[in-house]
């Protein structure tokens, strides 16, 4: 995505609790002359905060042009990841572009090929199983988390069906009594005007 140098945008993860969510960004700065974006952009680094869904800081760091970031939730819901640029320059004269590519991946470990190559095959096997049970673990997780919101779901749809069938009936005896009282108020002007 594209922004601004000093703007700063935020993205939001759902994530369940007890996960690992590791980003990489790259920043590249606008470049006037050459009329594209420069491979990277030196001297700039990115400020990186991440927000629970009870409103705590659970992280807040400067990096640089290009890096990595992890961080591990405690609380499952949506967490809100923003990006900015620490340029020194003022707002209104920071009218440089930057192009930020990001990539956040959520509850995955990442298995080293050097590792795994230099290993002999029963530990290659040993290590690839060892991700895969790890891989088994997260999808739980997330299918748990998945329960959770569904549960919240329906006992919310559950608790505004019955608000609406007790307004229905409120408004059925409301309108009944208004009726009634009509009926009553006409029949009694019927007899003081002594037409019935």
């Amino acid at each position: 995505f594209h922004s601004g140098e000093r703007e700063e945008k935020c993205i939001i993860e759902d994530v369940p609790s007890d996960t690992l969510v590791i980003g990489n960004y790259k920043v590249q700065r606008w470049d006037i002359h050459i009329q594209d974006f420069l491979e990277s952009a030196p001297g700039l680094g990115m400020f990186v905060t991440v927000t629970t869904p009870s409103a705590e800081v659970l992280l807040s760091k400067l990096y640089g042009p290009q890096g990595t970031f992890s961080f591990t939730s405690y609380l499952s819901g949506e967490h809100i990841i923003c990006l900015q640029s620490n340029s020194t320059r003022f707002v209104t004269f920071a009218g440089s572009k930057l192009r930020i590519h990001l990539d956040i991946r959520v509850g995955e470990h990442f298995l080293d090929e050097s590792v795994v190559q230099a290993k002999d095959k029963v530990n290659e096997v040993n290590i690839r199983l060892e991700h895969l049970i790890e891989q088994v673990h997260h999808i739980s997780k997330e299918q748990d988390y998945e329960r959770e919101r569904e549960e919240k779901f329906r006992k919310t749809s559950e608790e505004t069906n019955s608000n609406i069938l007790w307004w229905a009936i409120i408004q059925t005896l409301i309108l009944i009594s208004i009726g009634f009282w009509q009926i009553k108020s006409l029949r009694d002007f019927f007899i003081s005007k002594k037409l019935v």
